[in-house]
């Protein structure tokens, strides 16, 4: 017998063959939105006194956060904070 089998004869190999981890492939890098002004769902932990904060004036507290969310990465002092040092 020139050629050997193809299956295995050897019950164990056949068995860790059969039950071998598969590797997954990896997850795809997100690519930034090309569309500028874009809003993007996502889940943050905030303080309940932050939440409350923004929330005391009604609806629109998530547009209230962005808007100092975006004047804190600009540099600009918050319209609700204040400096006093």
């Amino acid at each position: 017998m020139a050629n050997p089998p193809r299956r295995p004869t050897n019950p164990m190999t056949a068995a860790e063959a059969a039950f071998k981890p598969v590797k997954k492939p990896a997850a795809p890098m997100r690519e930034p939105s090309a569309a500028p002004g874009v809003r993007e769902l996502v889940s943050i932990r905030i303080d309940r006194a932050v939440l409350d904060h923004f929330q005391e004036d009604g609806p629109g507290w998530q547009d209230r956060i962005n808007d100092a969310l975006r004047q804190a990465i600009e540099g600009k002092p918050t319209a609700s904070g204040s400096d006093d040092e």
